[in-house]
């Protein structure tokens, strides 16, 4: 079963799987880094992928303690702009700049936020879904900033 079949994993798998995520995306990151040319488009794409690293961290930090140590902190899902839509962009061009940038970083956000969306829907009322809850939180909420930045800088009505 994959995590489209709705699928709960034992705590450590999962934590495994977000893991993988993570590091995927922290992986999407350093290749977009390596890409571009334009100094403001290497600096967005590093801030998040600092973030993805974070994330994985918190992570293996719970799966090695066997708990998620910040699961009784109450964490609410940020609602999306839903930016990422205009933004389906798989890949990154060498002449990025920052907008660019920017957009492939809310593009990525969006998929790690549909990520942990799958594995709550598979884990509802499971001992992790509390900790997917957080995750998706933080995720949301990294999301969030991205779009907030893109509107503030990009979509500015002048």
């Amino acid at each position: 079963m994959s995590l489209e079949d709705g699928v709960c994993y034992t705590y450590e798998a999962a934590l495994e799987k977000a893991i993988e995520m993570e590091e995927e995306g922290f992986r999407n990151y350093l290749h977009a880094i390596s890409v571009v040319t334009d100094r403001q488009a290497k600096a967005i794409l590093r801030e998040a992928a600092i973030e993805e690293l974070d994330h994985k961290q918190k992570l293996e930090m719970a799966l090695l303690d066997g708990h998620d140590k910040d699961a009784a902190q109450l964490h609410q899902e940020i609602p999306s702009m839903n930016l990422s839509y205009v933004f389906e962009q798989k890949e990154i061009a060498p002449d990025a700049d920052a907008r660019t940038a920017l957009a492939h970083a809310i593009f990525l956000e969006k998929c790690a936020v549909d990520f942990y969306k799958r594995l709550m829907s598979g884990c509802e009322g499971a001992p992790m879904a509390s900790l997917f809850k957080r995750l998706l939180a933080d995720e949301t909420r990294h999301l969030s900033e991205l779009e907030n930045f893109y509107e503030k800088y990009f979509l500015t009505e002048n």
